[in-house]
């Protein structure tokens, strides 16, 4: 597969578009001409999907040249899993549930739908099923406004917000609720004012856009580009987005996250991947974040705050307002995994796609050797007192390549990445940088070196991302520096430093490796290694 994405990379992208009449729509065509071959910048599998989704585009591409002939023919019923045609087993992927379903579900099988359901593209449909028109145009020109349960997650077409009255405020806006006042968002369809109402039990910041929909109104007259009423009018689809702390790493993945799953919800045509996008960040402080490379995945455009828009009227041809970090049963922050299960598909097609969106490069693992990657902490409190004990412990075994790295100062986010996609084993302590796990490879491990009584925030973004997860399981053999001081007072364990046996700490890392030397996915790339030596080195 990875030989095949720079053929995919070279085909020219570009787009033929014509009047959007319903949210993002776009005419995609393979014309004779190389100019007018459009396609999405994709990994392999994902493009396949892409293809089988919109018919038009595959039939108009699929003689047009040798690699898409060969993609149609390879896989001509892959699906993701949210679509009504996608059959279990032409699904991305499907979730694993080795663990006991006793006391959760009835059956196996229940369990296995369950976690589908919460946590991978059974949730993306069950949004598209909820999706309910809030305001119905008379005609196709005419503003429109759908969406999901409780607003989870809303588009409009030919929408007027109205942010005059920002510039006249001195404070900072950031999680604020009342960003617009009744009637600053309009638009010219038939309100369903009852039905809008009844979905606003989910009255939070960051939990649904009820704070902002409660004020829309009709508009009197149709919103036009030519309309005197927009002071600006943007024909950009636009993403309005409430994010949550920009720099930790675990709060703004779920950011992007639900960015990502936003695309499937709003899955209704062939540009849904397309780059050409605006993004407003729905506050007026400066945005900027460690992580802010990140958006180059979905957008080309600068990013916005509402300090661009303050002032103004603006009036957007298509407006999408999407899934929030923090709703309640949401994606990532607040999933109700059930037990025993992991792997979503949803998690790593994600995955898959940052990493290609963001040209990060991958080294396939050689010389039969396990590459390790132990995190340092330069922070005041979860500090591994002893890292080079424990590191000269491990270094003996001589089938690891082992790398100290900080990944708080020493590398940018791209860097970091690169680093994360090529290693085997990630060691470190509670912290947001363990969510580089989203980022490892299929067979990774990763070990939390010790979980500071938090024992489930890592392990379960571990398991929707499907790799190996590892902690402390000796508490005898771990030893906190004092008890902890939590800035508010009292004791606390994510406020100490740490140190650890290094013996028990070798044997932990040589159970993570075990596990990666035994996955199916990493011995393909050592099958030679394996069958001369005929044993496992650990």
């Amino acid at each position: 597969m990875e030989k095949l994405l720079p053929l995919l990379t070279r085909l020219a992208i570009t787009v033929s578009s014509i009047l959007l009449l319903t949210p993002f729509s776009c005419w995609c065509s393979c014309e004779t001409t190389d100019q007018s071959l459009t396609l999405p910048d994709l990994p392999l599998e994902h493009l396949k999907r892409y293809l089988n989704t919109f018919d038009k585009v595959k039939q108009e591409c699929q003689n047009k040249t040798e690699l898409l002939q060969k993609i149609s023919q390879k896989d001509n019923k892959g699906c993701w899993g949210h679509e009504s045609h996608c059959t279990k087993e032409n699904r991305f992927q499907t979730p694993i549930c080795p663990g006991s379903h006793t006391g959760w579900v009835r059956n196996k099988e229940s369990q296995i739908e369950t976690f589908y359901q919460q946590a991978d593209f059974g949730y993306i449909k069950h949004q598209i099923n909820e999706m309910k028109l809030m305001c119905e145009p008379k005609l196709i020109t005419d503003s429109s406004l759908e969406c999901t349960e409780y607003l989870r997650f809303c588009r409009g077409r030919y929408l007027m917000l109205d942010f005059r009255d920002l510039a006249k405020r001195h404070e900072r806006i950031r999680y604020h609720m009342d960003v617009l006042q009744k009637g600053q968002i309009q638009g010219y369809c038939q309100l369903n004012e009852t039905r809008l109402k009844s979905q606003m039990d989910h009255m939070g910041a960051l939990q649904s856009w009820s704070p902002e929909l409660r004020n829309f109104i009709e508009a009197t007259e149709p919103i036009e580009e030519s309309n005197e009423q927009c002071d600006m009018f943007i024909n950009t689809p636009t993403f309005a987005m409430k994010i949550d702390a920009t720099y930790n790493m675990y709060h703004h993945f779920c950011d992007f996250f639900n960015l990502y799953a936003t695309l499937f919800v709003n899955q209704t045509h062939s540009s849904v991947f397309d780059r050409n996008t605006q993004i407003i960040v729905w506050e007026t402080y400066p945005y900027d974040s460690p992580f802010k490379d990140t958006f180059k995945a979905f957008s080309d455009n600068p990013v916005w705050t509402l300090d661009q828009v303050k002032g103004k009227r603006i009036c957007f041809r298509n407006i999408v307002f999407p899934l929030l970090p923090r709703m309640i049963f949401g994606l990532y922050y607040n999933t109700p995994i059930i037990q025993g299960c992991e792997k979503s598909g949803l998690f790593r097609a994600f995955s898959e796609f940052i990493l290609h969106r963001l040209k990060i490069p991958f080294e396939e693992p050689k010389d039969n050797k396990i590459r390790v990657t132990f995190l340092s902490r330069r922070t005041k409190y979860r500090r591994a007192l002893n890292e080079d004990e424990l590191l000269q412990e491990i270094s003996k075994n001589e089938n690891f390549i082992i790398k100290k790295i900080s990944y708080e100062r020493d590398l940018t986010f791209l860097q970091q990445l690169e680093v994360t996609r090529n290693t085997d084993i990630l060691i470190g302590m509670h912290g947001a940088g363990l969510t580089h796990l989203l980022f490892l490879p299929e067979w990774a491990a990763i070990f939390e070196l010790y979980n500071c009584e938090d024992p489930n925030c890592y392990k379960d973004l571990a398991r929707l991302r499907g790799v190996y997860y590892v902690t402390w399981e000796e508490r005898e053999l771990v030893y906190p520096e004092d008890e902890g001081h939590h800035p508010e007072g009292g004791a606390h364990a994510k406020f100490t430093n740490y140190a650890f046996d290094a013996k028990e700490f070798a044997r932990l890392v040589g159970k993570a490796a075990t596990h990666v030397r035994n996955h199916e996915e990493f011995k393909k790339f050592h099958m030679e290694t394996l069958t001369t030596t005929g044993k496992d080195e650990l």
